[in-house]
């Protein structure tokens, strides 16, 4: 096997595909990455058994092989290197084999492992297919991924809920304390289907392959599996398996007090209140009269108390309600707009978060969260 390619074309494919990697595997050889090598064409492969991801890269090349290469110390060597051609070349020792990489200034040298173990993508079959812009999938994930669950026991709330329908998309995240729906109702399903998303694909997706890409994404999904098709880098992941839970029920529809307050004060104020909070229940008491919104919180073991008093447009009942501090900063951080609008009936019922402004025709976001039963 020998190629050439840029070193920084390949740091970058190589650092994606990095993500995969898993510090405490059991199969040594899901630390290597698998190169398939096929004249000017070169694929990359890492996995970690559940989400397998290849990135194709030119070269220039006549040859074709196989081999597997050490991950980490690939990774470690490009992103030292700076921009130039580098070469590499394998030799055919089947007792001493060497992966040689030459620059323009070094030389160096690691031994790789045969292909054979390498574990491959699984093939789907005959699977459903949905194309969506890559902006939409990425604001998707950004909108919901925060609002999943780390719960051993309820494995399906620990990835966020694909729902294809005839007439929209949505995309749906809970941890039972709060909830993200995020709907598109500009895009549709030939029909109905749905599937749950693991978290580390998600992420992988969402930190490192849309960046406003207005390409659409082909995504291939059957009962267990799922593949993504962007550019030049193919992702399939094992689907979590179950029924994900009825997330419409706790969705109130009655919400007669409405409070529409600018976001970025109210997250401000939030942040800085939030300090004096217990720092086990995270408790913030929003005491909402007329015009005014008074945000407090307290922690009574260390004696720390923090209040502070908004305006915002409030129709309704003078109500009190508290919410842990932490959910509510989060959904707050996570939206773009100027102003949102908190929906509420009880101080024992959920509040609805939704946006004013700052969302696209067809784009519908929707936030719940459960309310903590204030003391006296």
């Amino acid at each position: 096997m020998k190629f050439i390619i840029s070193s920084k074309e390949m740091q970058k494919k190589i650092q994606l595909l990095g993500g995969v990697l898993t510090n405490n595997t059991t199969m040594p050889i899901l630390d290597y990455f698998l190169f398939q090598l096929e004249k000017d064409t070169l694929k990359v492969t890492a996995s970690d058994m559940q989400t397998t991801i290849t990135a194709s890269l030119n070269v220039e090349s006549q040859d074709e092989a196989e081999i597997a290469v050490p991950a980490r110390i690939l990774i470690d060597t490009l992103k030292a290197l700076p921009e130039q051609p580098i070469t590499f070349h394998s030799n055919d020792d089947q007792e001493d084999q060497q992966l040689e990489i030459s620059t323009t200034s070094g030389h160096y040298s690691v031994a790789y492992e045969e292909a054979d173990e390498f574990p491959r993508a699984v093939r789907l079959e005959d699977p459903q297919t949905i194309n969506v812009p890559g902006s939409v999938l990425g604001e998707a994930i950004a909108k919901t991924i925060f609002a999943t669950a780390n719960d051993d026991l309820h494995e399906q709330m620990n990835g966020v809920f694909f729902e294809f329908k005839t007439d929209e998309l949505r995309f749906v995240a809970t941890d039972a304390h709060k909830l993200v729906r995020y709907k598109r109702t500009d895009l549709s399903s030939e029909e109905d289907f749905s599937f749950i998303m693991p978290k580390k694909p998600l992420n992988l997706i969402k930190t490192n392959l849309f960046e406003g890409d207005e390409n659409d994404v082909q995504i291939d999904y059957n009962e267990s599996n799922v593949k993504f098709h962007i550019d030049d880098i193919q992702m399939t992941c094992r689907l979590i398996e179950g029924k994900y839970p009825n997330y419409e029920a706790v969705i109130p529809d009655d919400n007669p007090n409405v409070m529409v307050i600018d976001r970025s004060q109210f997250l401000s104020s939030l942040k800085r209140t939030s300090i004096f909070a217990n720092k086990t229940t995270n408790q913030v008491r929003l005491k909402i009269a007329g015009a005014e919104l008074n945000i407090s919180t307290e922690d009574l073991d260390y004696s720390n108390q923090a209040e502070e008093r908004l305006t915002c447009d409030y129709q309704g009942d003078d109500m009190q309600i508290g919410f842990n501090s932490k959910f509510l900063i989060e959904m707050l951080s996570n939206l773009s707009c100027k102003e949102v609008q908190l929906n509420m009936s009880l101080p024992n019922r959920a509040g609805i978060l939704n946006p004013i402004d700052g969302v696209e025709e067809g784009e519908e976001i929707t936030m719940l969260v459960m309310p903590v039963m204030l003391g006296n």
